[in-house]
């Protein structure tokens, strides 16, 4: 659809500004620690796919995610559990150790993807503990397709079906929540729902989107805070008693400010004083994990004991770059080449790797060999180690860090900045972005909700919405074919 593109990069200045606006005031923004809000940007100029490869994406990231807690469960059941638990916090971790056997369905999970030189997604890693921007990806492409549809003189009334055609990550959610209960609960509704944040959380603005839909969806939906929690027998706040509980909270976030009624509730999954269906499985995102994923297309032996399924590992095969724990000792590159040292083959060649914590937030220990003196290398260099490093001394230093759980090493995937228009409330000005994709998908669930994706751009390649960066609305090719005939009628 590189007609509608051209269109929109000729007409983003006379809508620009009214996009920015019309998303800042649905949520896309992040909440900052006093309470006031910072307008995420979100560009004019969307990414358009087919619907069907929308689908065979969540499809993809659904096979991972499976595969992904059956690896962690293997590794849980099996003689090297602290590969995994030793990345973790101490109380992650008792909360892994209460949890882990009882884990079989996972509401929402998030797979992120960079889309390789070749047109293939390539995931990077899993979201499970938090795989937020379901309601960021709704507002982005609600409000893309309503603005750009008035502009362009769309029929005011047909407007709510473009938005149905485009589809709701949010709906998606709803429909998964429901759709475990109704399993937990013998087929009953919830009738409440709790969304479970701290006060001020980054994407308080994303959430009260989210409560807002599923009250128009049909539930009783409320933010609620761990410290407003009680109950002897239910999940109870203010009186007011909840059926199911969505988490948005980090389990570290409790150890700054500790709750102990909500760690206690955390420890019993699906839960029993209310359904909890996105439990904190922070083994199955800590990367060593993924790892392990990638070392099985290679390991029969490996893929057999966590008992992977054909299809599984294709996914695996087509969308997981090669990926190892970095540590010394012999070890097969991506190429099927065999190394005396992982570390050292490494440490030789930086442009075809990166280095990355296994378990940590917002990519601030992750390190491109190919970006070796710039701004950004060397401040996280700084902020972890004191100074600039060298890529050979940061491989040497990264195989002494256990910090969590150590580092593991991917191959780099090739990818390209694209130009694209950014929208503020003064208007839209050209950038370069290099963007990602991220596809949700549910676990242990016999049909899938029908999932999208979200797609986020940064200036740099770690792609970070709350350290900068912005949305793009993702839109279908169909969406995209009805805008532009609106165009060309006027």
């Amino acid at each position: 659809m590189n007609e509608l593109l051209e269109v929109l990069r000729f007409q983003a200045p006379k809508f620009g500004a009214e996009l920015a606006r019309t998303a800042h005031g649905r949520g896309l923004a992040v909440t900052q620690k006093d309470g006031t809000t910072r307008p995420i940007p979100i560009t004019a100029t969307p990414v358009i796919l087919d619907a069907a490869e929308i689908r065979r994406r969540a499809e993809l990231a659904a096979k991972l995610s499976s595969a992904t807690l059956k690896m962690a469960d293997a590794v849980l059941n099996g003689g090297s559990r602290d590969v995994l638990l030793g990345a973790l916090s101490p109380l992650e971790r008792s909360i892994a150790e209460r949890t882990w056997q009882q884990v079989v369905r996972l509401a929402t999970t998030r797979v992120d993807f960079f889309v390789d030189t070749g047109n293939q997604p390539r995931a990077l890693e899993i979201n499970t503990t938090i795989p937020a921007m379901q309601g960021y990806s709704d507002i982005a492409a609600r409000s893309f397709i309503e603005v750009v549809a008035r502009h362009f003189n769309y029929p005011e009334r047909a407007i709510h079906a473009l938005l149905t055609l485009n589809g709701s990550n949010a709906m998606a959610l709803y429909r998964a929540l429901l759709d475990g209960y109704a399993l937990e609960r013998k087929g009953q509704q919830p009738e409440t729902i709790a969304l479970l944040c701290r006060r001020n959380d980054a994407q308080l603005t994303e959430l009260r989107y989210l409560a807002e839909r599923f009250r128009e969806f049909g539930a009783d939906a409320d933010l609620v805070h761990p410290d407003e929690v009680s109950g002897d027998d239910a999940f109870i706040v203010n009186g007011k008693k909840y059926d199911l509980v969505y988490r948005h909270l980090f389990v570290r976030r409790l150890e700054e400010h500790p709750a102990p009624w909500v760690e206690e509730f955390l420890g019993t999954v699906p839960g029993k004083k209310a359904v909890f269906l996105n439990p904190p499985t922070s083994q199955m995102e800590v990367k060593a994990t993924f790892a392990l994923l990638s070392q099985a297309v290679a390991e029969p032996e490996l893929a057999e004991g966590a008992g992977l399924s054909p299809e599984e590992l294709e996914a695996i095969r087509a969308c997981v770059p090669w990926t190892r724990r970095f540590r010394r000792g012999p070890a097969v590159g991506p190429g099927g080449d065999k190394w005396d040292d992982l570390v050292a083959a490494v440490a030789a060649e930086p442009r075809r790797f990166v280095l990355k914590r296994s378990w940590d937030y917002g990519g601030k220990a992750v390190f491109l060999g190919r970006s070796v003196g710039s701004v950004p290398y060397n401040e996280r260099a700084q902020a972890l180690y004191g100074g600039p490093l060298s890529w050979a001394e940061l491989c040497e230093r990264a195989t002494s860090d256990t910090t969590g759980g150590g580092y593991v090493v991917q191959e780099v995937v090739e990818t390209q900045p694209e130009d694209h228009l950014l929208c503020t409330e003064t208007g839209a000005l050209p950038t370069s972005f290099y963007v990602d994709y991220s596809a949700y998908a549910s676990v242990g669930f016999s049909k899938q909700p029908a999932w999208g994706g979200v797609c986020r751009g940064s200036m740099g390649e770690i792609v970070n919405i709350v350290g900068g960066g912005g949305v793009l609305p993702l839109i279908t090719t169909e969406v995209a074919h009805k805008l532009l005939m609106a165009w060309k009628a006027i």
